[in-house]
């Protein structure tokens, strides 16, 4: 079999690409060839297919544009089932053998759309359109607008079965990071390493060389090929230099910090075994030398988004590097000097241009030449009036001073010049400043820290001052590094021609890169739109209309019209659209000002971003020291927080889980029951200013508390909120142990490390999470002590005088460090036992052996809430991120004596109002009748509106001690309201009873039960 069949625009020899190495692949149910070294859209190239999608709103055709990341309109579905990827570039997919893409945005295919119906109504669908319509008339908005915009949101489509794949990630330190691996970026690791540093060096292609794949001039007296190999042989060789191809720097974060996400396996058909599809790395370095390159920009003119209108440096591209010549009948339109290089590449590849437009007022001699020689029509200060052709360009339009006049061709490469990849110089906060003898952006003068950006990133296109920059940017990071004295850079004394004006041949001016812009923003041209945004159709009118309805900012104007919102980030028409609102508003492009860029510099996809934390990893199920007995014991088992917890434990004869918890209920209030709460947060403090944190965080004071004491606590947000509760025991002088409720346990300690890195960082404390650490059992009931006494006999004195209320205690038993706390939830005598975890287990059977002789009962956690409900003991829902320290019934224990988190907007009069919601206790005025958590108060006899709302049942629970259900709520007056009758309105569950208000604390008000 012929390899080269069906790849009419292959050329023998020529290229890097492997020609004994065939592949075969499937586009849109097509069978087409290609070789190994190809992208995707080279191999479609390669075979004449220059129709591969449809745009957003109009679904016009769309043709590859690009080579590389910043592709807006090549976006292919990839893969077929479950792992299917949506919005994929062809020119970033690397080919291999059984690839299968298909087109996106097209219905019922993409020669025949019928979405491009779109396209007659450009007048409705003109930019901010979704602002204007769909108004009226207003039931038609859920049953009519809605369903139609949602089926047309979207490109691809997203797959509906698990990912198969597997995903890494990874953290590396390095003295230098390289961004980029084209000519500046290699010259730049060379150098570093070279003087000792180690170097990370990551590019998101496959193989390394940038522009230079496409270059066929001499690099440092050699050809640009030799000086690549060469170059990259001595990367891999070093020892001190990381290669990272095949991965993409996406984001520049606080401390040095780099994301970056490498495809492993995305060139093959499926990962190998145990190998992950991608990788997230995390990079932090000392130092980082930006030298991602730049990117070239299109023009502005009528029809500019044909299949077949192309970048010029991709057209070299494809050319040079993959073999495949995009067009037989090529022309050039270009505004700088780097679209007379692909015309020399076109005639050397016996392929000469049908004609040569360029923008620019005045032409170089040997350009001249070249045209003449070759016979070649030149238009110089020309304009591309518009192009012709339906699914493929067959001709354009060119205006210069001696008229119009109509050229055929199949390919327009476009060189509007190039603008340098600063993003990541701009994600901590730096805004790129405007050059304007350039016509580009460069680098913002606030850089992230330790950045240093070299090459074509700093403007520096010509090959050869790329690449001394590069190396002195290499040396001068290397430099910083070791504590060097930086060296003076010799890029200025490169060449006797003045650097600025060998960069400005390259540049263009900002008239020349959108060409006639009055024509363009008056539409002069008729009917033919001019694009900006190619993936989302804005066009040059729609800048212009946006200029007239008054959004005339540059974030308006990107939010109005879409402009830069694309999956490309506005990499190829930020710049064009800047100019056209300049151009509106008579200013110059630096005075219109720019938007930022953010990460992902390219779409990232959540797989790496989640790495192994999915499925049952995302959220691992947490297991109590005490698991493998509540089993054995029959517990039922819930999801709380994390954490799988007893519900109840149920015996043989107990139908009802109602009849259980009661009996356990009633177990604790009259013997003893052992509940495992070692799922509360427990965080270790220590440090001489440990007391003082605890002052600054919790409402009431700690440093007053004595040793072997603890304390109930809690802490506000800083907006005056309730954040959590808990008791915090002072072990020894500079030492307390945290409780914090189970829910809250990681925000409460992520709370206090941000008092104690940021806000307060001279203190001297230290922060443990100790949750895992220490098992943790309550031991509530009159026959608490006792069964302790029995199980720790001589051990420990457990008499009042030895540890009252609220004391603890820690001692040595059997070997062990015992934590022992008096403290109750039950509202009963109780303690809390903490052992190291290990031994949690053997601890909890050593208890219930001994227990045997004063019928211990294990209670789980709805035992637990019911008697806290008939304490009035707030819990998470009452916790509920609106309550305050008063609305909760806690405000007698605010500190009046100091400063704290909160203590100032807790003052806030919509805080203070004696008509907030705040905590009461209710009974049903029947006690046969029932009322449910969520209800809603209303006064009796008024209609169930928002405007009589008095507030909503918090918790509920059946009472066994009293014989009927209680509640409690937050109502509007609070205790004010002691001895009202209101109703209870459900709507959900169609249920509203009688209920009267009375105090939270339904049972031992005064707490003798704590001490029997």
């Amino acid at each position: 079999m012929n390899e080269f069949v069906g790849q009419k625009r292959r050329l023998r020899g020529r290229g890097t690409v492997d020609y004994t190495r065939p592949l075969s692949f499937v586009f849109d149910g097509k069978r087409y060839t290609g070789f190994a070294g190809d992208t995707l859209a080279s191999a479609l190239l390669s075979n004449g297919v220059t129709l591969v999608g449809r745009s957003f709103k109009y679904h016009r055709p769309r043709g590859i544009l690009t080579s590389g990341s910043d592709e807006p309109n090549a976006l292919v579905g990839l893969r077929e089932d479950a792992r299917h990827e949506a919005n994929t570039r062809a020119t970033m997919v690397e080919l291999y053998d059984g690839l299968v893409a298909e087109s996106q945005n097209r219905w019922p295919s993409l020669a025949v759309d019928i979405g491009s119906i779109n396209s007659l109504f450009a007048p409705i669908f003109v930019a901010g359109f979704y602002y204007k319509t769909f108004k009226w008339p207003a039931s038609f908005w859920e049953r009519v607008y809605e369903p139609i915009i949602r089926r047309a949101a979207g490109l691809g489509r997203a797959p509906t079965a698990p990912d198969p794949d597997s995903y890494r990630q990874k953290n590396v330190f390095c003295d230098v990071l390289v961004v980029g691996g084209g000519i500046a970026g290699i010259s730049a690791a060379l150098a570093a390493a070279g003087a000792g540093a180690g170097v990370v060096i990551a590019d998101e292609h496959s193989i390394l060389g940038g522009e230079l794949l496409a270059d066929n001039e001499d690099v440092d007296g050699i050809p640009a090929s030799e000086w690549l190999r060469k170059s990259v042989a001595a990367l891999n060789a070093s020892v001190n230099i990381t290669v990272l191809s095949r991965t993409t720097v996406f984001g520049a974060y606080d401390q040095h910090t780099y994301g970056a996400v490498e495809r492993v396996c995305d060139h093959l058909r499926e990962p190998g075994k145990n190998r992950p599809r991608q990788r997230l790395w995390k990079i932090v370095a000392r130092q980082t030398v930006l030298a991602a390159g730049a990117l070239e920009q299109p023009l502005v003119f009528g029809g500019n988004d044909r299949p077949g209108v192309m970048l010029a440096g991709a057209v070299r591209m494809y050319l040079n590097h993959f073999g495949v010549l995009a067009g037989s009948k090529p022309a050039v339109v270009t505004a700088n000097d780097s679209g007379w290089k692909l015309v020399r590449d076109l005639i050397d590849a016996g392929a000469p241009p049908v004609a040569i437009v360029d923008l620019r007022d005045q032409v170089g001699n040997e350009w001249h030449t070249l045209a003449e020689q070759c016979g070649i029509p030149l238009f110089v200060g020309g304009r591309v009036a518009r192009t012709h052709g339906g699914r493929r360009v067959t001709g354009m339009t060119i205006v210069d001073s001696r008229g119009t006049r109509r050229m055929p061709c199949d390919l327009i490469a476009m060189a509007g010049g190039w603008n340098p990849c600063v993003a990541l110089a701009t994600h901590l906060g730096g805004k790129p400043k405007w050059n304007e003898a350039l016509g580009v952006f460069v680098e913002p003068d606030l850089l992230p820290p330790g950045m240093i950006v070299a090459g074509a990133a700093r403007a520096r296109f010509d090959a050869d001052s790329a690449r001394v920059d590069g190396h002195c940017a290499g040396v001068t990071a290397a430099d910083i590094v070791a504590g060097r004295e930086v060296r003076k850079s010799d890029i200025d004394d490169l060449a006797p021609e003045p650097l600025a004006a060998r960069n400005a041949a390259l540049g263009t001016s900002t008239l020349a890169r959108v060409e006639n812009r009055n024509a363009l923003l008056s539409n002069a041209y008729g009917s033919e739109k001019a694009f900006v945004d190619f993936q989302h159709d804005v066009t040059s009118e729609d800048v212009a209309l946006a200029h007239r309805e008054g959004f005339r900012s540059v974030e308006h104007l990107k939010r109005y019209t879409t402009l830069g919102m694309a999956t490309d980030q506005g990499k190829l028409s930020n710049i064009n659209g800047l100019a056209l609102m300049a151009a509106c508003k008579n200013q110059a492009v630096g005075e219109a000002g720019t938007t930022l860029s953010r990460p992902p510099y390219t779409p990232v996809a959540f797989g790496p971003l989640a790495g192994l934390e999915r499925g049952s990893h995302y959220k691992p199920t947490r297991y109590s020291p005490g698991h493998r007995w509540a089993e054995s014991a029959g517990a039922t088992f819930m999801l709380a927080g994390a954490w799988q917890r007893p519900k109840w434990f149920a015996r043989p004869d107990e139908s009802d889980w109602l009849v259980t918890v009661n009996r356990e209920v009633n177990a604790v209030r009259n013997g003893v029951g052992v509940c495992d709460v070692s799922t509360l947060g427990k965080i270790d403090i220590q440090g001489t200013d440990a007391a003082l944190l605890l002052d600054r965080v919790y409402v009431n004071m700690f440093s007053t508390l004595p040793v072997g004491k603890a304390r109930y606590g809690l802490m506000l947000r800083e907006d005056g909120i309730a954040l959590d509760d808990g008791t915090t025991a002072r072990i020894e002088d500079s030492h307390y142990v945290m409780s914090t409720t189970t829910a809250n346990a990681a925000r409460v300690m992520q709370h206090l490390e941000y008092c104690r890195q940021i806000i307060w960082p001279e203190l001297d404390v230290q922060l443990t999470s100790i949750t895992d650490q220490w098992a943790q059992y309550a031991v509530a009931g009159p026959k608490s002590r006792v069964l302790l006494e029995a199980l720790f006999q001589s051990a420990f004195d457990l008499s009042d005088e030895s540890l009252p209320y609220m004391g603890c205690a820690e001692f040595k038993w059997r070997g062990l460090t015992i934590r022992l706390f008096r403290l109750s939830f039950s509202g009963e005598r109780a303690y809390e036992l903490a052992v190291p975890a290990r031994y949690g287990d053997a601890v909890l059977q050593a208890l219930f052996e001994v227990g045997k002789a004063y019928d211990v009962t294990p209670y789980g956690i709805e035992a637990m809430s019911v008697m806290r409900i008939e304490k009035g003991h707030v819990a998470a829902s009452e916790l509920n991120g609106n309550t305050t320290a008063t609305d909760l019934g806690l405000g007698r224990m605010v500190s009046r004596k100091k400063d704290f988190i909160g203590s100032v907007l807790s003052k806030r009069a919509g805080l203070t109002d004696p008509a907030r919601a705040a905590i009461v206790g209710l009974r049903p005025v029947k006690p046969d009748r029932k009322f449910r958590s969520g209800s809603h108060l209303l006064p009796i006899g008024s209609a169930p509106t928002m405007e009589n709302d008095l507030g909503y049942v918090t918790s509920t629970a059946y009472s066994p001690q009293l014989g009927h259900q209680i509640g409690l709520a937050l109502l509007s007056g609070g205790l004010s309201r002691v001895g009202e009758r209101l109703r209870t309105f459900d709507a959900v569950r169609g249920s509203e009873i009688e209920v009267q208000v009375c105090s939270p604390v339904f049972i031992d008000p005064d707490g003798a039960r704590l001490h029997v």
